[in-house]
């Protein structure tokens, strides 16, 4: 859980998040450490850089345990300003990545009501024609309706291994389990959908994404909401 204690209040224009010049390469090029290193330091572009790398896997994340997307959003942002309000409790030993994943995933676990199986209306817009945008659009929400109707306990593996992308270490990395936990876990998640679920979601586009608007929103008001000399605490522990 993250457990923000109480500050002052808010300063966004506070020179705790002063912005710097970028170079001929801009910071959203730049590897995680220098990122990182940059935000210690208040560098607005370096938060934002390493926000918008991330948000739309913490989505992902939170929306698999929670399966709304308002919620969802809502734990990002939380998971965002608790990280960059103290990025003193990250150890460069493991990833960033998987440090910020753990955060959501723990937050999210913390939130759920129970409710599973039913995609929430509006994740993705069905158009209704029929037409090669139509088709992909209707074959996209049946993935996704399909992913939704696992057991909480593997979809979030199944979307981590197979959407996100990434590997078994990391996956157990960022949910805390022991990689046998996480390929047992992805082996029962397949037994459980469709046999051509793993064939169609390579050639699915933008499943469970992240819309340009929620992005644009987390990214906002992250900035906007980190204090001076914030106090906000996580209480879990780098991966």
């Amino acid at each position: 859980m993250l457990e923000p204690t109480l500050h002052s209040g808010l300063d966004t224009g506070s020179p705790h998040l002063r912005r710097t010049v970028s170079g001929s390469t801009g910071p959203h090029a730049l590897p995680d450490l220098l990122l990182i290193e940059r935000a210690r330091a208040g560098d607005e572009q370096a938060i934002e850089a390493l926000i918008r790398r991330y948000s739309g896997r913490l989505f992902r994340v939170a929306y698999s345990v929670l399966l709304d997307p308002q919620r969802a959003e809502a734990v990002v942002l939380e998971v965002f300003l608790a990280a960059f309000g103290d990025l003193s409790r990250y150890e460069p030993t493991g990833k960033f990545a998987a440090w910020l994943t753990r955060l959501t995933y723990q937050q999210a676990r913390g939130q759920r009501t129970g409710t599973r199986g039913v995609l929430p209306a509006g994740l993705t817009d069905a158009t209704g024609e029929l037409s090669a945008a139509g088709n992909a659009v209707r074959e996209r929400q049946e993935l996704e309706q399909a992913v939704a109707a696992l057991p909480e306990v593997f979809r979030t593996v199944y979307v981590l291994r197979m959407v996100e992308g990434i590997s078994g270490i990391e996956t157990a990395a960022s949910l805390g389990l022991h990689e046998t936990t996480v390929r047992t876990r992805l082996f029962r998640a397949h037994r459980r959908l469709p046999p051509d679920t793993t064939q169609r979601l390579r050639a699915a586009t933008a499943l469970l994404e992240l819309p340009q608007e929620r992005c644009q929103r987390i990214v906002r008001d992250a900035l906007a909401q980190l204090p001076q000399g914030s106090t906000l605490r996580i209480s879990a522990s780098p991966p």
